[in-house]
């Protein structure tokens, strides 16, 4: 059985692919403590700290690295620490601990400026008059980075760093521009999440076919088949087969 060590492996995503994953994958999560769940494959230690990366991470055939400061709120002090010193960490160990795989959880926020734009403005305010939504332009992966905050600026910073490492050194970088995932699987917090809602089903689906597949780098959206999605699924299901099952239309009421 492969083994996988996953940054934040203890937090709502983490929790998510632990629950899936753990069937096929021996799981060793890093995170500064342990939950009620995942606790027996949790290593205690900081992923802003190198070594405690390293050799956590040794005899792994991939690293998930989903650790970060979440908020688009965030200063960049605190980005700095925990969104880009971070990633260096996780690819510097992959590099050295001979592994060849990195699924890095980017965020849409790396493009997230694109919603000051019609017709995404209007999307994400509920505002849908007039608009066709099978001829919603798609924001796909070979549009240029527009981040939206410092926490934008972390992940579109960590999508480089995989393209150096790729290139330098044959890691497979998988790069996942995650849109709206939450605690309670709907997408009823908020207009916007009709959009860009991730079910919990479709990340695990996601992050596994990611996985399993050869690849170089790569970016992905991870969103749903919303009805009113304005992100590519195009590109991950023609790359790895990704072909998420959920809408969140099915969820309004």
């Amino acid at each position: 059985m492969k083994k996988i060590f996953i940054t934040g492996g203890t937090g709502l995503i983490g929790s998510i692919l632990n629950n899936h994953l753990q069937k096929d994958y021996e799981i060793l999560n890093l995170d500064i403590s342990k939950s009620n769940k995942n606790s027996s494959g949790t290593i205690i230690g900081d992923m802003n700290n190198y070594n405690d990366v390293f050799e956590g991470s040794k005899g792994c055939s991939a690293i998930i690295h989903l650790g970060a400061v979440v908020s688009v709120d965030s200063n960049w002090d605190l980005v700095l620490k925990n969104n880009i010193e971070s990633t260096k960490n996780v690819y510097e160990s992959a590099k050295n601990n001979n592994i060849d795989k990195v699924v890095f959880a980017s965020s849409n926020h790396a493009v997230g400026l694109f919603e000051n734009d019609d017709p995404y403005k209007q999307i994400v305010a509920g505002n849908y008059k007039n608009i066709d939504h099978k001829k919603i332009p798609i924001i796909d992966h070979n549009v240029p980075i527009r981040p939206d905050s410092y926490y934008g600026i972390s992940k579109a910073y960590g999508e480089s760093m995989g393209r150096f490492y790729y290139e330098m050194y044959g890691i497979q970088s998988i790069n996942l521009r995650i849109g709206t995932v939450q605690k309670i699987d709907t997408p009823k917090n908020s207009i916007r999440h009709f959009a860009t809602w991730l079910s919990h089903k479709d990340i695990a689906q996601l992050v596994e076919k990611s996985l399993m597949t050869k690849l170089g780098f790569e970016i992905f959206y991870g969103v749903s088949n919303n009805k009113w999605r304005f992100w590519d699924i195009e590109n991950a299901y023609k790359k790895i087969g990704y072909e998420p099952i959920e809408n969140a239309e099915n969820y309004r009421k």
